[in-house]
């Protein structure tokens, strides 16, 4: 069993914005395996479904982003499952815009909303999927930055990026995040 979390911030004024890059996630995920993600359970929004033989619960945290790892922590103890078997899309700020980059595990960076999960699970090893959201101006204050939105193009760039983190999650799922890691680790073409 796999638990596939999405970060972000409840609310449609967060709807769309560049620190919802995980809840986009998930939205894909369910409508592509037809699950409905609408049940408020572990202070978050759950739906269940398969990829293939493997029950997975997706999780969209509804604690705003720097309290993610509160409804992470009471998922993972629900269904007693280790961190390895928890899979996190994640904005991220410090990689190429609209880049993809998998990891088996590891410090937090700057995120917020992955610091909190680290904190509250006590572990640092599960797989997050990360998609590069690009970087604030010049003297851009950083939370106005994540909390804005994209251009049209910089949309259509971003939602190709998301497909590709659905499919790597799939991937994980089916094969292991080593497997993911080769076909989906990518810096976006010229």
């Amino acid at each position: 069993m796999y638990i596939i979390a999405g970060l972000g911030n409840p609310g449609s004024k967060y709807e769309n914005t560049r620190h919802n890059m995980g809840f986009l996630a998930i939205d894909n995920l369910a409508k592509r395996l037809n699950i409905n993600v609408n049940r408020i359970k572990f202070k978050g929004l759950v739906g269940e479904g398969r990829i293939g033989n493997e029950k997975i619960v997706l999780l969209k945290p509804q604690t705003y982003m720097n309290n993610s790892g509160e409804s992470i922590r009471e998922i993972l103890s629900f269904y007693k499952e280790t961190p390895e078997n928890l899979i996190v899309f994640v904005d991220d700020i410090d990689i190429g815009f609209a880049n993809l980059r998998i990891k088996k595990g590891g410090s937090a960076g700057t995120h917020n909303g992955l610091k909190s999960i680290i904190h509250l699970i006590q572990s640092d090893e599960f797989p997050r999927i990360k998609i590069g959201v690009g970087k604030q101006y010049e003297g851009q204050d950083l939370a106005d930055f994540v909390l804005s939105g994209f251009s049209k193009s910089d949309g259509a760039e971003i939602e190709k990026t998301i497909d590709l983190a659905v499919d790597a999650a799939v991937e994980i799922v089916e094969n292991n995040v080593e497997s993911a890691m080769n076909k989906y680790n990518r810096k976006k073409s010229k």
